[in-house]
């Protein structure tokens, strides 16, 4: 079993007051009476550049067991003219040798905490070390009907962790409480969106490293915010260590077979990581473990688990979820009362099959791209229908409301699940695409002056059942067109257009999101679970959809009605609606600006006349 104590880099200060530094790696099968050897290379990270300093070289000892494990203390000899033997960071990697000759010439290390740019594994040695100061003892995860969450790709964004909690006051006014953050974990120089995984535990040093997720984590927390990490478990990056050394090994003449501990062949990804395995399962098991109980986060977006599921019994993404759910029970953040279920979010990309997955496993959300099809398509010029509206109800779509799992007292208990549902995601070029495209050369823009078609689309996404996602700069119509393919796909960085959130497309369209925002946080009805699509009404020779949102009354708070009615054509148009109770109906979502508010006063189950401008819509509240 991985012991993370044992494997990776830990500096200390021997008695003699010299630098000291603890390595261990894992290389199943890989063994010194077999003829292996295997050296760590270390460098201060001042001295890298300088000519004629080399690496102080250390043998790692073999120590016999499952997982054969490779270690050593290594003390930092001091070395005239060079940074050796001072404080500071350390960069290192390992090399592998059989019978004195180079096999591999150098791999990172699979268990590092820290790295450099690029793909040195790093330590960082002090004679003062300091522990992280948390200060989110009494956060709790936000409930999952609660959320409204926001992807974004840190550098894209805004260039680093710190970057990020710089803009969270504006996340906030749009109503987010959970960021999906894209991965983070370290990988080669070049920009990449960090789906061809390197390491495993050890944050990118680019967006600011160990520190740097801390502190946005923390401050996340410190208002209320949760953090889940996107995480690439069904393929790796191919010079990922279990990867590039055992392929390398498999190549020697005269070496023992020795099989691959994790992985097994190639994809349309990269290679494959092989959940039959004990130590594959082991890995990321013991990887969403670090993350929890490290780093604070609050759960995981699985990558490509439409090819990772292997059935409601599987021993890969099924037992993944349930193995991490369960060490979860002990985390204070995703507990209310023992009696109760985890809160932790296990978010799927499951597309195709998320219902199956939502079904099957103790995943509690799951992404597919329902919605975000169905608003492409009106984007393109297309008619809206009926399937719009039972989009936006995941149980008219054959979703479960709720998977049995078991609580901390090991008693079954119901826990809520629902897909997220959103306009736009970094798998898809910004839905203003689809309205058309603006300008020449190899990168076209969205024409943002129809920003105007993407309002009833955000009305939708605020007022549905399911989890609201936002993609960056969708708020203010970010425009960037994504190549289908390549590296201009995954290789391109596109930084999110901060300009637009002044200009009048985005002036308009982001006091839309944050209006939306502010109405879903404060109605419970439009957090619940309880909708009614008006479809005798509806589409009654114009484009307009109707349905209301209700939740009862309990210890939460009062009975709440909201109506929802949105035009998605190009003139103002009307519908005859029979609203659910009687009693007076404002109009809420430009209440702020109104001079006189807009009220419908019900008093019979006779059907209410609602005009409606074109391409936008109202959200009626019933009053107290």
């Amino acid at each position: 079993m991985i012991n993370l104590n044992e494997v990776g880099a830990f500096g200390s200060v021997a008695a003699d007051g010299k630098f000291q530094v603890r390595f261990g790696v894992y290389l199943p099968g890989i063994r010194s009476a077999d003829g292996f050897q295997v050296v760590v290379k270390i460098i201060h990270r001042d001295d890298r550049f300088t000519p004629g300093i080399a690496t102080q070289d250390t043998l790692l000892q073999w120590n016999a067991g499952p997982l054969d494990l490779w270690n050593i203390t290594a003390t930092i000899q001091p070395v005239p003219n060079t940074n050796f033997g001072a404080e500071g960071v350390y960069l290192y990697r390992f090399q592998l040798l059989h019978n004195g000759n180079v096999v591999t010439l150098w791999f990172t290390d699979p268990f590092a905490r820290m790295t450099d740019i690029g793909r040195l594994s790093a330590v960082t040695l002090t004679r003062n070390p300091a522990s992280f100061a948390w200060t989110d003892d009494t956060y709790k995860t936000p409930e999952l009907d609660d959320l409204i969450v926001y992807e974004l790709q840190v550098e894209e964004f805004n260039d680093t962790f710190d970057g990020v909690i710089e803009r969270l006051p504006y996340l906030q006014s749009l109503g987010v409480n959970c960021l999906e953050l894209m991965p983070v974990m370290s990988t080669k120089l070049d920009f990449d969106w960090g789906y061809g995984p390197l390491y495993y535990f050890s944050p990118s040093s680019r967006f600011g490293g160990p520190d740097g997720l801390k502190r946005l984590v923390n401050a996340c927390h410190a208002v209320n915010v949760a953090v889940i990490l996107d995480v690439v478990y069904q393929h790796v990056d191919p010079i990922f260590p279990y990867q590039l050394v055992y392929d390398d090994v498999s190549a020697i003449s005269g070496a023992p077979k020795i099989p691959n501990p994790m992985m097994n062949g190639t994809g349309d990804f990269g290679p494959e990581n092989d959940f039959t395995k004990a130590f594959t399962q082991d890995y990321f098991l013991t990887a969403n473990s670090f993350w929890l109980n490290e780093y604070h986060v609050d759960g995981f977006r699985y990558d490509e688990v439409t090819d990772l599921y292997d059935g409601p019994l599987g021993s890969g993404y099924t037992k993944l979820v349930f193995e991490t759910y369960n060490k979860s029970l002990s985390i204070p953040r995703f507990q209310r009362d023992p009696s109760s279920y985890s809160r932790i979010i296990q978010c799927a990309e499951a597309l195709d099959k998320a219902c199956v997955v939502l079904t099957n496993t103790y995943t509690n959300s799951a992404w597919q791209d329902g919605l975000l099809n169905q608003a492409e398509v009106i984007l393109s010029g297309a008619q809206v229908t009926d399937s719009l509206a039972h989009q936006l109800d995941p149980n008219f779509m054959g979703y479960p409301a709720v998977k049995t799992v078991i609580n901390p007292l090991g008693q079954p208990v119901d826990m809520p699940v629902a897909p997220f549902q959103y306009l736009n995601s970094h798998d898809h070029s910004d839905l203003i695409v689809s309205a058309g495209l603006t300008g020449d050369g190899p990168l076209p823009f969205g024409d943002r002056s129809k920003y105007y078609l993407l309002q009833p689309l955000a009305i939708a996404l605020y007022t549905l059942q399911g989890i609201p996602m936002l993609w960056q700069g969708e708020e203010f119509a970010e425009n960037w067109d994504l190549a289908g393919a390549g590296p201009g796909r995954i290789n391109l960085r596109r930084d999110t257009h901060w300009e637009y959130f002044y200009d009048e497309y985005g002036l308009a369209l982001v006091r839309l999101y944050r209006r939306l925002g502010t109405l879903r946080r404060a109605s419970r009805a439009l957090r619940s679970r309880d909708s009614f699509y008006y479809f005798q009404q509806s589409l009654q020779g114009n484009q307009i959809i109707a349905y209301h949102r209700h939740t009862a009354a309990s210890s939460a708070g009062a009975e709440e009605f909201a109506m929802v009615v949105l035009n998605f054509g190009d003139a103002e148009a009307q519908i005859q609606l029979p609203f659910p109770k009687t009693g007076t109906w404002k109009e809420m979502l430009d209440d702020d600006v109104r001079s006189v508010p807009l009220t419908m006063n019900v008093t019979s189950q006779a059907a209410q006349v609602v005009k409606v401008p074109s391409h936008y819509g109202y959200i009626f509240l019933l009053q107290p």
